[in-house]
């Protein structure tokens, strides 16, 4: 087992009954549930084991702490993680044998911790993404000869083995995230190749606001399919809900009563927008229901014979709401669909079944085709341009968020200012950063409904940061429950100053233990530039000449010889000469193994605080990788170019355990 994890059971059968990826998984829920009470006892386990996907949405509290008390009799037993090991499996055993089946919903959208312990996936879910992939990378140059992907086999995964696929699929998801010239696309890869494909993968995964904690290269290499199957589910949920945003649907403010309401709006996470829009014109239809999911509340497709009668009346058919089987009138309703053009991702069967994941995808798509709202009037253009422009605060809004989210906390953020107000999700990234520092014996867990236990959770927040020397004059807990934008930004920068610093830090062989600062960072990057006989410098972080990403490409090349190949690179002249080069440097940044969070804008518009994360997470990955053997490798692009890459063995380890170690985490 890599990392600092060692070995985590000594038990040889229960070794035999995980992976290592699985009882690293558990491993953290165990040491998160014990941290928040001090100790862990049997009497607490059917609460707390809620969390736990297979036993947690299979098994009520009630007959968790049934099964559980028939075989540990003493409640008040300590828990140690063996024990806590031996719970589950009886846990799991008790779901297959009143199933008789795989617990439901096997590959559902990760929110947390990818913690998908059977190694079992819906068929259905998998041929639904084939048709997605088959669809939107019919076209791709060098995927076209493996397409159309048969969804009656496996051949998914063996074609996700070279990561080019996930990789193509991640640009189709958030177009421009990766640039394609750092992708490996010879057609026979080498096994480090695949591994630079797999570690670009993951690294923008989480760039675009994946979960892979847990999840490493050698999970695709091995083609794990209900891993593989999980990120895919991911990234294809990210490119369905897109759309659902005020800035790129400005029509969307038809469903709001209020312009008051407008902010809160717009910090609704997508899928609860989607339902809103969902909600919106079945009021119209006169259905008096509201749905609040896309599982059961549609499993009678009631909601949506209403919502398509709606959004395309011409094609109408009167017998859909007279039948009384839901699954014939499922399929009316896919036929209805089918003459709109938005037959996809489901059928009947996971209509009737209440499968959330593809129900979600069908009411997405459904949005995208045709999302019946009137055309943009000049009454909404004028309220949108009363909003201030926040370009700045909204790209470091997104790069906190997505930072936090990569620790793989209990509750997954979608907007900084919102769900960071009662407190908790600070309190278990501050754990992350600075283990053993959160008093959890005093912490409110959600759901919180008093205001005055979310600013308790709050208060200690503040405490924290003030003891590990943050600037927080006049700062108070309150602050950031009222959802202060300016101080919330400047608290998170400040931790994610600290992670950095401190990852460095405890890199003992270079610092030594002493304390590192931005001005350490500064001088081992203008070193590491001119030990390659190099004239580029960079003055501080806020250097202005830094805009034409030609020191980050010297930078890289320094700490992995023939790493850039320079015949991509631009002189940086013009502003899209100087952005071509900023996706560059970010992929290839990501291909070593940094996880980086900035966009190309903030290297080109050269924002202190990213360039900084930057410098410093390729200084960390440099700094882990001192005396290793760098294999230089040649890829085919297709367009005809040679692509040199740098190849690296032990890439797979810093991958797979960068939500569990230092490894350029920041």
């Amino acid at each position: 087992m890599s990392g600092h994890w060692g070995i985590l059971v000594s038990d040889p059968w229960l070794q035999n009954q995980f992976t290592q990826v699985e009882l690293r998984s558990l491993k953290s829920h165990f040491m998160s549930m014990r941290r928040e009470s001090g100790r862990l006892v049997i009497a607490d386990l059917a609460s707390k084991m809620s969390r736990l996907k297979v036993v947690g949405e299979n098994l009520s509290e009630e007959e968790r702490a049934s099964c559980v008390k028939d075989v540990y009799q003493n409640t008040e037993e300590e828990v140690d993680f063996e024990l806590f090991l031996k719970v589950y499996l009886k846990l799991q055993t008790f779901v297959n044998s009143r199933t008789g089946s795989s617990p439901k919903n096997s590959s559902a959208f990760l929110k947390a911790a990818t913690t998908t312990l059977l190694h079992t996936i819906s068929e259905s879910e998998k041929a639904s993404y084939v048709a997605h992939i088959n669809h939107y990378l019919a076209q791709d140059e060098f995927l076209k000869k493996y397409l159309p992907i048969d969804p009656s086999t496996n051949e998914l995964f063996e074609i996700a083995k070279d990561g080019v696929l996930l990789c193509k699929l991640i640009n189709v998801a958030v177009p421009g995230t990766i640039d394609e010239r750092a992708i490996n696309t010879k057609r026979i890869l080498n096994p480090w190749e695949r591994n630079e494909n797999h570690t670009l993968c993951l690294n923008s995964a989480k760039a675009i606001g994946c979960t892979v904690v847990n999840i490493g290269t050698q999970d695709f290499i091995e083609g794990r399919r209900h891993l593989v199957l999980g990120v895919i589910s991911q990234i294809i949920k990210i490119q369905l809900l897109a759309d659902l945003d005020l800035k790129k649907t400005p029509q969307l403010l038809e469903l709001l009563d209020d312009s008051k309401d407008m902010e809160e709006f717009m910090n609704l996470p997508p899928e609860k927008i989607l339902l809103r829009w969902m909600n919106f014109h079945l009021k119209k239809a006169g259905y008096k229901k509201i749905v609040t999911n896309f599982s059961s509340d549609v499993k009678d497709a009631e909601a949506y014979a209403h919502l398509l009668n709606v959004l395309a009346p011409e094609h109408t058919n009167l017998s859909t709401l007279a039948v009384k089987n839901p699954f014939e009138r499922a399929k009316l309703v896919l036929e209805h669909a089918d003459k709109m053009g938005c037959k996809r991702y489901l059928t009947a069967r996971d209509i009737v079944e209440g499968s959330p994941n593809l129900n979600l995808a069908f009411v997405a798509h459904i949005f995208q085709h045709r999302n019946g709202l009137s055309a943009q009037t000049k009454q909404q253009m004028s309220l949108l341009e009363t909003f201030p422009d926040d370009t700045l605060d909204s790209r470091e809004e997104r790069a906190f968020r997505l930072w936090m989210n990569s620790f793989g906390n209990s509750t997954y953020i979608n907007n900084v200012f919102e769900d960071l107000r009662n407190g908790w999700v600070l309190l278990e990234t501050l754990d992350k950063v600075s283990p053993g520092i959160v008093n959890w014996k005093i912490a409110n867990k959600p759901p919180i409904k008093m205001p005055f236990r979310k600013v308790e959770n709050c208060n200690q927040v503040v405490k924290i940061g003030k003891q590990l020397k943050f600037s927080l004059v006049n700062v108070a807990g309150n602050d950031i429950v009222q959802g202060n934008k300016k101080l919330i930004l400047a608290y998170l920068w400040q931790l994610m100053r600290y992670n950095i610093l401190q990852l460095l830090k405890n890199l003992r062989f270079y610092s030594r233990g002493k304390e590192i600062n931005d001005a350490d960072i500064l001088e081992w990057a203008n070193s590491k530039v001119s030990s390659s006989r190099s004239q580029s410098r960079m003055d501080s972080f806020k250097d202005k000449s830094l805009s034409d990403g030609i020191f980050f490409l010297e930078l890289l090349s320094s700490v992995t010889p023939r790493a850039v190949n320079w015949g991509l690179v631009t002189k940086g002249v013009t502003y899209q000469e100087k952005k071509m080069n900023a996706t560059y440097i970010i992929s290839i940044a990501r291909k070593l193994g940094c996880s980086i969070f900035l966009l190309p804008e903030d290297i080109t518009e050269v924002n202190p605080k990213m360039i900084l994360t930057l410098t410093a997470s390729i200084m960390s990955w440099c700094l882990k990788h001192p005396h290793e053997e760098r294999t230089v490798g040649t890829s085919d692009n297709e367009s005809g170019g040679q692509l040199e890459t740098t190849s690296n063995s032990t890439l797979d380890d810093s991958a797979s355990d960068s939500s569990l170690d230092e490894n350029g985490n920041i």
